[in-house]
Formats: structure tokens, sequence, C-alpha cells
């Protein structure tokens, strides 16, 4: 598919620190005077938003591994087309909280869906669309959820449906991630992120300035 602008991806298990490595990134490009949108999944649009308060609400226990790929999916499709496009067809930089490989890792891995069925659906809903970076933060679950747990009792919204899911949910997860790095090496980069948020940022870096280095952005 073609577009002007450059697209990145943050992956990772629930825990990872995409949010605030996200945050940092659009600083970055912000200070440098580059046009940048964050955005995030599920949600990013009215409709997404909508749909995402569906996937993560702990009531809905009973949700099907199949809607949940459509859910996704269908939220992914109205952001791909309201928001991302747009922006990358005026050349923007548009940075993303999760994406289509988010739905290979936790309905594929985690649920155990059929890939084919998950990429498949996933690329109809995107036309196609691929990152031209993914920057993948792993953690081992243990820690991830830790982390998140520490952070809802510091006041932040309670756990989400895909959270409370038990430990050997998240482990599939993990796995399906290091799958996705290890065949996907030209798009995917690998990133520890116990090492602490500075040096994680350093690697984001590197990373991305090897990426502008080879492409024409404009501010």
């Amino acid at each position: 598919m073609k577009k002007n602008g450059i697209f990145i991806t943050f992956e990772g298990p629930d825990g990872a620190g995409k949010t605030t490595q996200a945050l940092k990134l659009k600083e970055y490009f912000t200070q440098k005077g580059i046009s940048c949108l964050l955005t995030r999944e599920p949600g990013g649009t009215s409709i997404g938003d909508k749909i995402r308060d569906i996937l993560l609400d702990t009531e809905n226990v009973k949700m099907s591994a199949k809607a949940e790929v459509f859910l996704y999916a269908a939220a992914r499709a109205q952001l791909v087309t309201q928001v991302i496009l747009p922006a990358l067809e005026e050349g923007n930089v548009v940075i993303c909280d999760r994406y289509v490989d988010s739905s290979f890792a936790y309905q594929a891995f985690g649920l155990g869906e059929d890939t084919g069925f998950v990429l498949k659906t996933n690329e109809e809903a995107t036309g196609g669309l691929y990152p031209d970076l993914t920057l993948l933060l792993d953690v081992i679950p243990e820690d991830g959820l830790k982390r998140q747990q520490e952070r809802h009792t510091k006041g932040a919204e309670a756990p989400d449906r895909i959270e409370l899911k038990d430990l050997e949910f998240h482990r599939r997860v993990r796995q399906g991630y290091l799958f996705l790095a290890a065949i996907q090496k030209e798009r995917v980069l690998l990133i520890k992120a116990g090492q602490g948020e500075e040096e994680v940022h350093k690697k984001v870096m590197k990373a991305v300035e090897t990426l502008l280095s080879t492409r024409v952005i404009q501010g």
C-alpha cells in the first residue's frame, strides 16, 4: 500500500512500557518540528473507543475468540481509514500503541484462534497496511503483570478483561511475540523492557534514527 509518511508501532505483553515509550518518541518528533500523530489500539476513534469498551469490559467473560478477532479488526479498520492513512498520505509520522501484531499474539497464540484466519481478517481490515518499524518491548509475564498491578494500586483504572486472564495465557502471548520477532526481523526490533526506561528509549531512538536516515518526511 502506498504511503508518504512513516508508520511506527509499539508492541509487547501487558506491562512492557509501550505507552511510556510511545509518548517519549512523540515528544522527540515534536521537539524536532516533525508532524507526528500518536494513537492507540483498540480505540483512536469514537467508534473504536466504543469497541474498546466492549473488548475490555470485565463483564464480557463469555466473549468468543472469533468475536474478539472481529471486534479488534473492526476497531482497527476504522482507525486505519479515519486516522492512520490520512495522516500518512499527508507525509506525517504515525505512532500507534499496538496494531496488527497484537492480534497475532493475543488472539492466535493467546486464545488459540487459527493464525490464518486472524491474519486474513486483519489483512482485510487494514487493506494490507503494515508498519515501517515495529518496536517490540519484551517482558516476562510475571514482571509485566506486576507492573500493571502496581499501576492500578496507585489509582489508575482497574484491571481490564485481558489483564485478568490467567498467567498461562500471558505466557502464550509472549511466545507469540517472540515468534513474530524471529520471522519478521526486517520490520520488528525486539527490545528487552526490563533494562530501564532510559536504556529502552536509547534503543528505540537508535532504531528510529536508522529508519529516518532512509526516508524523507515533512516538518
